[in-house]
Order: structure tokens, then C-alpha cells, then sequence
């Protein structure tokens, strides 16, 4: 079913996008990398995140790691990953396969601001085996995600 959601959610608002489905498993930032012919940082991976009573996702780079200073600044407290069986209640989404798209329930999104080092990016699309291709700024449009500086600096040889 999520996979179907992520289909018909971009099928009405971005009808010019592709999901891709592989062979291959692409539940994991180094399997999708491989699946997609691209460097792990242009994986665009979804964070399902608790801070106090919210529960928001973040689109962070393949490579990224969340500061937990620059998340408590910006969301106002600790966060938390939420447990696989909470993802995929709330997002519709099984881990491996949580995108911005297609969501059970409206959650807020936001983007680190890290993807904007690419001019594609690659995230899931409902599924461990599925994504679209498309720019980190289109994402977070078709997304309604705000931007955030949330992640740690990447590693000057990994962009």
C-alpha cells in the first residue's frame, strides 16, 4: 500500500516524475546508493524524528548526521528516532522505505539544508526497493517541507 500512496500522491502533483522499482534492495543508504548508480550522500534519507509530543521527518543527505545542538535549536528540544513499528503507523511508510510523499497523516517536513549540495538527490518512494529522482528544491516543494540546518558539517570528501 505505501508504495501505491507514494504512486497516486505524485501521480496528482507530479505526474512528470518516475517512481523507479529495482530488483535489488535499496533499504539502507549504501544498498540504495548501489542500486542507483549514485554516491550515498545523494541518497535523500527520511528521519522519523519525536521531539517531545511531535512527530516531524527530516530529508537529510546519505552521508548526514543530525547535530543534536543545531536540532534542539531548531525544533526546540531533543529529538528521538522513532521505533520501526511507530514509522511506519504514522507515516505509512516501512523503515527502508519512508519518503516525504504519500503519507498516512500529514506530518511536518523539513529539509537539511546539506542537499543542496546536489543537483539530484534520490529518496525512497514508499518502499525498500523503490525512489524518484529529482532536485533537492522540487522536493521539498512537492514535499511543503521548510528548510533546516540540522545536520553535522560533511566531510569535505564526501560532497
Amino acid at each position: 500500500m505505501s508504495l501505491a500512496s507514494v504512486r497516486a500522491h505524485l501521480a496528482a502533483i507530479a505526474p512528470d516524475l518516475t517512481v523507479i522499482e529495482t530488483e535489488a534492495s535499496s533499504a539502507t543508504v549504501t544498498l540504495a546508493a548501489q542500486a542507483h548508480g549514485v554516491e550515498p550522500a545523494r541518497i535523500a534519507k527520511t528521519l522519523s524524528l519525536r521531539v517531545g509530543e511531535r512527530v516531524l521527518l527530516v530529508v537529510a543527505r546519505g552521508d548526514a548526521r543530525l547535530d543534536n545542538r543545531k536540532v534542539k535549536a531548531a525544533f526546540g528540544g531533543k529529538a528521538r528516532m522513532l521505533g520501526p513499528e511507530e514509522v511506519e503507523t504514522l507515516t505509512g511508510h516501512p523503515v527502508g522505505g519512508v519518503c516525504p510523499f504519500g503519507l498516512v497523516a500529514p506530518l511536518p517536513v523539513y529539509c537539511d539544508v546539506g542537499l543542496k549540495a546536489f543537483d539530484e538527490v534520490v529518496p525512497a518512494a514508499g518502499s525498500p526497493n523503490s525512489a524518484v529522482r529529482l532536485s533537492p528544491d522540487r522536493m521539498a516543494d512537492l514535499a511543503g517541507a521548510q528548510w533546516v540546518d540540522v545536520c553535522q558539517e560533511a566531510d569535505a570528501g564526501s560532497a
